[in-house]
C-alpha cells in the first residue's frame, strides 16, 4: 500500500526547511564575519552590508511579493524563492572580494523574501483553523533551530573548512527544498480577481523603507545627515499612503488595517519584535565587553533562549488552538518585559547564571506570544488577501528587527555620547575601569525603556479575540 502524506504535512515540511535554511544562514554569517573580512581583505563597511543587505532586501520586498503571490500564486513564488536562495548561496561561496559578496547577499535576501512572504500564507491555507497554531508553532521552532545550528556550527565549520563552507551548507538543503516544493506543493487558495500590479506604490514603498533603514543604520541616527535622510524617507512614506489610498488594487493594502484583529495583532508584534531584537545584542555586549567572553563563546551562551523557544513553540501553538491568544500573548509579553527588567539589574560582578535567568524568561515569553499572535492575525484576513497580509505582517516584523539594534544604541546614547559608544562597541577589548560604570548604566537604561515598550504591547494584545471567535466574523 502506497503511503500518502496529508497535504498539511507536505506544506509544513517544505516551509519548515525554508525557515531553517534562512535562519541558519543569518546566524552563521554573524559568527563568521571576522574570518570573511580577513580572507577577502574587505572593510568594515563591507561587513555591515554583508549582514544588513540581506535583511534590507527581505524587508523592502515582503509586501510587494505578498501582492504578487495573491495575483499569480504563492506556491509558484515560494518555489522560485528556494531556487534563487540556493543560487545566491553558491555565488556567495564563490565570491572573491567584499563587493561580490555584498551583491550576492542581496540576491540571497531576494530569495529569502520570496520564502518568508509566502510561508505563513501557505500554512494558513493548508491547515484547518483549529490546528493552525500548531503548524505555525512548528515553523517558528524551525527558525530557532536554524539560529541554534548557526551559532554552534559556524565556528566549527570555519575552523575546519573555511568561511565558504557556511554558504556551501545551504546548497544540499536548498536543492532538497526546491525539488520537494516543486513536486508536492499545490495552489489551494483563491487568487485575487485583478490581474494588475501597483508599480507606483511598490517602487515608492521600497524607496521610502530603504531610505528610513539607511538613516537608522549608517552612523549616528541623531546626526544632521541621518535626520535629513530620515526626513526624506518619511516624505516618501507620506506619498506612498496618498498613492495607495487612490489605487484600486494597492500593493500596501491599507484597508486590511480596518480589520481590528489584524491591526491590533501587528501593533503588538511590532513593539515586541523591536525589543526582542535588542535583547541578544545588548546581552552580547555585556558578555563580551564587560564579562570578557569571546564572540563565539558569547554566541553559544545565548543558545538557551533559542532552546526554550524551540521546544515550547509547538506547545504554545497547541494551547493557542485551544485557548486563543488573548491569554497567552499578554503572559508572554509580561515575561519578556520581566527578562529585560531583570537584565537591567546586572553588573560587572554578576555571573552567567544571572544572565541565564533573563534568557529563559525571554524564551518563555517569546514562545507564548509569537505563534498565538501570528495565527490570530492570519485567520482574521480573507483567504484571497492572505499573501499581501502575510507580507505586511512580516514587513513590520523585519522592519522592527532592523530598527532594533540602532534603536538600542540610540537609547544608550541618552547616557553615553555616541562617539564614545561606537568606539567601545567596535572594540573587542574589555572596557576600561573608567568607562565601565557609564557603559553598564547605558545598557541598564536601554533595557528599562525596552521593558516599558514591551509592557505597552499588552494593551493591543488584550483587545484581540481567540481563533474560534474570529471564525464567526471573518469573511469567508
Amino acid at each position: 500500500m502506497k503511503f500518502k502524506m496529508d497535504y498539511k504535512w507536505v506544506a509544513l515540511s517544505v516551509t519548515t526547511v525554508g525557515s531553517f535554511m534562512g535562519s541558519l544562514d543569518s546566524s552563521i554569517v554573524v559568527i563568521g564575519l571576522p574570518s570573511i573580512l580577513k580572507d577577502l581583505n574587505a572593510t568594515i563597511v563591507h561587513g555591515i552590508w554583508i549582514i544588513t543587505g540581506y535583511t534590507l532586501m527581505v524587508t523592502i520586498l515582503l509586501v510587494a511579493l505578498g501582492r504578487l503571490a495573491d495575483l499569480y500564486g504563492r506556491v509558484r513564488l515560494y518555489n522560485m524563492g528556494f531556487t534563487i536562495f540556493t543560487i545566491g548561496s553558491l555565488l556567495c561561496a564563490l565570491s572573491r572580494n567584499g563587493e561580490q559578496l555584498v551583491i550576492f547577499r542581496f540576491l540571497q535576501g531576494a530569495g529569502a523574501a520570496l520564502l518568508v512572504a509566502n510561508s505563513g500564507a501557505i500554512l494558513t491555507d493548508a491547515f484547518p483553523k483549529n490546528e493552525l497554531g500548531m503548524g505555525l508553532g512548528i515553523n517558528i521552532m524551525a527558525l530557532n533551530l536554524g539560529a541554534m545550528a548557526g551559532y554552534t556550527l559556524g565556528g566549527v565549520m570555519i575552523t575546519w573548512f573555511g568561511w565558504q563552507s557556511i554558504f556551501w551548507i545551504n546548497i544540499p538543503i536548498g536543492i532538497f527544498g526546491t525539488v520537494w516544493g516543486y513536486m508536492r506543493l499545490k495552489e489551494i487558495s483563491v487568487k485575487s480577481s485583478s490581474g494588475t500590479f501597483d508599480y507606483a506604490g511598490t517602487i515608492l514603498y521600497c524607496i521610502g523603507l530603504a531610505t528610513i533603514l539607511l538613516a537608522l543604520t549608517i552612523g549616528n541616527p541623531l546626526s544632521a545627515r541621518n535626520l535629513a535622510i530620515l526626513a526624506g524617507g518619511v516624505a516618501f512614506f507620506i506619498v506612498v499612503i496618498i498613492v495607495e489610498l487612490k489605487q484600486k488594487h494597492p500593493t500596501l493594502d491599507l484597508t486590511l488595517f480596518k480589520i481590528r484583529q489584524f491591526a491590533l495583532g501587528n501593533m503588538a508584534n511590532f513593539l515586541n519584535s523591536m525589543t526582542f531584537g535588542c535583547g541578544p545584542f545588548l546581552r552580547s555586549l555585556y558578555l563580551q565587553l564587560i564579562l570578557g567572553y569571546s564572540a563565539l563563546k558569547a554566541g553559544v551562551l545565548l543558545i538557551p533562549m533559542e532552546v526554550v523557544i524551540f521546544f515550547l513553540s509547538p506547545i504554545s501553538g497547541r494551547l493557542a488552538d485551544r485557548y486563543g491568544s488573548r491569554i497567552l500573548s499578554p503572559v508572554g509579553l509580561t515575561m519578556n518585559a520581566a527578562a529585560l527588567i531583570w537584565f537591567s539589574t546586572l553588573n560587572q560582578h554578576s555571573s552567567y547564571s544571572a544572565v541565564l535567568i533573563s534568557l529563559v524568561l525571554f524564551g518563555l515569553g517569546t514562545a507564548l506570544f509569537s505563534s498565538p499572535n501570528m495565527s490570530a492575525v492570519m485567520v482574521s484576513v480573507p483567504a484571497e488577501k492572505r499573501g499581501v497580509a502575510n507580507g505586511i505582517r512580516m514587513t513590520l516584523y523585519q522592519t522592527a528587527v532592523s530598527l532594533s539594534v540602532p534603536f538600542s544604541l540610540l537609547l544608550m546614547t541618552l547616557v553615553m555620547p555616541y562617539a564614545q559608544l561606537s568606539q567601545i562597541v567596535g572594540s573587542t577589548q574589555l572596557i576600561s575601569s573608567n568607562e565601565l560604570p557609564v557603559f553598564l548604566k547605558a545598557i541598564n537604561h536601554a533595557c528599562l525603556i525596552l521593558a516599558i515598550i514591551t509592557l505597552s504591547a499588552i494593551i493591543p494584545s488584550l483587545g484581540m479575540k481567540s481563533v474560534k471567535e474570529i471564525e464567526k466574523t471573518t469573511i469567508k
